[in-house]
């Protein structure tokens, strides 16, 4: 059995709870006590970025190929289901801890973009043998996720 998938999964969800919930800060309970922006915006893609609707389709993704290769035992609906499901409980838990602005924009491109990681493993694995395909998906993952946090360290600074 093949774990890398697993734990790249696992690691990839804790940078994303962490970009889209902390924006990357390495002081958390600065974040929760001193952004205090409780916004709620419930028309789709009103008054939207399209950058940060491009942002945030991107780094859903991978939540749609890590999802293919780690339940191959639930549909596509299901997967769909977890995505919209994850996505919702993000923006609720924004909006709860006032630390930015929940919008149901996020919840459509979130969505969106793992159903594109979906689409893409069933069209990569109708042409690559399962395992190695799994294995390139977590190497690339793992590989972007270090160097975003290299960057992060390094190159850029979080306002908190």
């Amino acid at each position: 059995m093949n774990f890398l998938p697993k734990i790249v999964f696992v690691l990839y969800l804790i940078a994303l709870l962490w970009l889209v919930l902390f924006k990357f800060s390495f002081d958390i309970p600065s974040v929760i006590m001193d952004f205090h922006s409780r916004t709620l915006n419930i028309v789709p893609f009103l008054g939207n970025d399209l950058r940060e609707m491009a942002d945030n389709f991107i780094v859903f993704v991978p939540f749609g190929l890590f999802l293919s290769a780690n339940f191959t035992h639930i549909t596509m609906r299901q997967k769909l289901i977890i995505m919209f499901t994850l996505s919702l409980a993000v923006e609720i838990t924004q909006y709860t801890l006032a630390i930015g602005a929940a919008d149901i924009t996020d919840v459509i491109t979130n969505t969106f973009g793992g159903f594109v990681g979906l689409a893409i493993y069933d069209a990569l694995s109708g042409h690559a043998n399962k395992e190695k395909l799994d294995q390139s998906i977590s190497i690339i993952i793992l590989v972007l996720l270090m160097v975003i946090m290299l960057l992060r360290t390094l190159v850029f600074r979080v306002r908190y």
